[in-house]
């Protein structure tokens, strides 16, 4: 049986998720993951396009937008345990719950109605094993 404080463990992340203004969400997702990262996810080459979409003066695509929302989620349920170097390598590292590849290049490359369940999933399990 689920407990409450289980239950809600996540819940500000998911509400964030989906609450929180595109350059909120961005500025958010960038200082836990680091522009690198979020500039991998939302395939872009250069970090300048995080800092431009975290200052409001573009705007990314409604499909990279929807990769972000789903990274923020999970980047702040595992920061709410842990902190972000932790953070940053669940995302780079080879993840044996997702056939060993890792949370961010499924994010970035795959069907997110698809692989986003899976990759929540797994950053759940990490959460709750911490």
């Amino acid at each position: 049986m689920t407990s409450l404080a289980g239950a809600r463990a996540g819940l500000k992340a998911y509400q964030d998720s989906i609450r929180l203004p595109e350059a909120e969400l961005v500025r958010g997702l960038r200082e836990i993951l680091g522009a690198k990262l979020v500039a991998y996810i939302g395939s872009v080459k250069e970090t300048r396009a995080v800092r431009q979409w975290a200052d409001g003066e573009r705007k990314p695509s409604a499909d990279v937008m929807h990769r972000l929302r789903t990274a923020y989620h999970m980047a702040a349920l595992l920061a709410e345990r842990d902190s972000r170097p932790v953070v940053q390598a669940w995302f780079q590292g080879m993840n044996p719950q997702l056939d060993d590849v890792p949370p961010a290049r499924l994010l970035r490359e795959g069907q997110l109605d698809d692989v986003g369940p899976q990759v929540l999933a797994a950053a759940r399990s990490f959460a709750a094993a911490g």
